[in-house]
């Protein structure tokens, strides 16, 4: 997730594990919160590795500074810096449980996002992402924030634990409805005859009550919205022409090949004038995507190059508040072209 909500969860779960060393007033609970937070974004420093390209550089985030294995291996030693750093060797112990948690909590938590989290390493790099959260959800950070920030205040650690609480069903609210949600677009891609050959259901920005599915198809791609809130609505439905002769004709070109992997088959190559244009589809809604590359020019592969995120989408934003609360059927790519 988001660097914010990262450093929050570090601090919470920090605070949490020395629970009894800040009763004992052997670490100060600034001190705990404080060295979680710094820990829960260390994983996010791996953003200042440059790797030749954008789409390397988006691949490859995530990779070994997630890795529960490498994350594992060297909380020993940040635990040891810790302790140095307190001058307090008699929590050692008790920092590396906290260390831990906090390192192990972040890439656990990133796989909730579609991104892709290659937590497995190196005995696999299949980057897992469910969806279930959006990157950037102030519902799942601000009680974090809220928890910490008035244990600070008052030195009562129950606000922390509440904190922790209210983030964690919120995360499990996510699980369980994602799968409701999946189950209602498959029943309605079913009712209307639509075959499917792979379907994707994402959180929306900011929220855990639209989800946006996408079905990907021989020659298209279809993208829907559900709200919890639809009830028995029937589902409106966007086509977009999938090119097989340029897939077929681009598909081993390295950029492609990788983006193909990285988005589990759910990315576009399409031409725009005398440009290939690849996108990945699990990220964004139509027409505005998060990640674009032009990756050809003409005939000619070139090196990718990201295409920037559209800044004037104030309309995608109103559209989503009234979408999520079963306000509209009106597609967003009709209301914004």
């Amino acid at each position: 997730m988001d660097s914010l909500s990262q450093i929050a969860l570090g601090a919470a779960v920090s605070v949490a594990a020395f629970h009894k060393p800040i009763r004992n007033k052997q670490i100060k609970l600034w001190q705990a919160a404080a060295a979680g937070a710094v820990f829960g974004t260390l994983p996010d420093l791996d953003v200042l590795i440059s790797h030749g390209d954008p789409i390397s550089d988006m691949t490859l985030h995530r990779t070994e500074s997630h890795s529960l294995f490498y994350l594992s291996l060297i909380s020993p030693f940040f635990a040891w810096l810790l302790v140095k750093l307190l001058r307090s060797p008699g929590l050692f112990k008790q920092s590396f449980i906290a260390i831990a948690l906090v390192l192990l909590t972040h890439p656990l938590l990133d796989t909730l996002t579609i991104y892709g989290t290659q937590l497995a390493l190196p005995f696999s790099d299949y980057p897992f992402g469910t969806g279930s959260v959006f990157v950037i959800d102030p519902l799942y950070t601000l009680p974090l924030l809220i928890g910490t920030g008035i244990a600070l205040f008052n030195k009562k650690l129950s606000w922390n634990s509440a904190g922790l609480a209210l983030s964690s069903a919120y995360l499990l609210f996510g699980l369980v409805a994602q799968q409701w949600a999946y189950a209602k677009v498959e029943q309605q891609l079913a009712d209307f005859d639509q075959r499917t050959d792979k379907l994707l259901v994402t959180a929306t920005p900011f929220n855990t009550l639209l989800w946006r599915a996408v079905v990907i198809r021989d020659g298209e791609y279809l993208e829907g919205y559900y709200s919890l809130l639809d009830g028995s609505t029937p589902m409106q439905w966007r086509s977009f022409t999938r090119d097989k002769a340029l897939i077929e004709l681009w598909k081993d070109n390295p950029a492609v090949a990788r983006l193909a992997w990285f988005s589990h088959g759910f990315y576009q190559l399409e031409q725009k004038g005398n440009e290939v244009l690849l996108t990945d589809l699990r990220m964004g809604m139509a027409p505005f995507y998060s990640f674009s590359f032009v990756v050809a020019d003409g005939t000619e592969a070139k090196p990718p190059v990201q295409l920037e995120f559209p800044r004037d989408n104030a309309a995608s934003f109103a559209w989503l508040y009234q979408r999520a609360l079963a306000k509209t059927q009106l597609p967003l790519s009709d209301l914004v072209q």
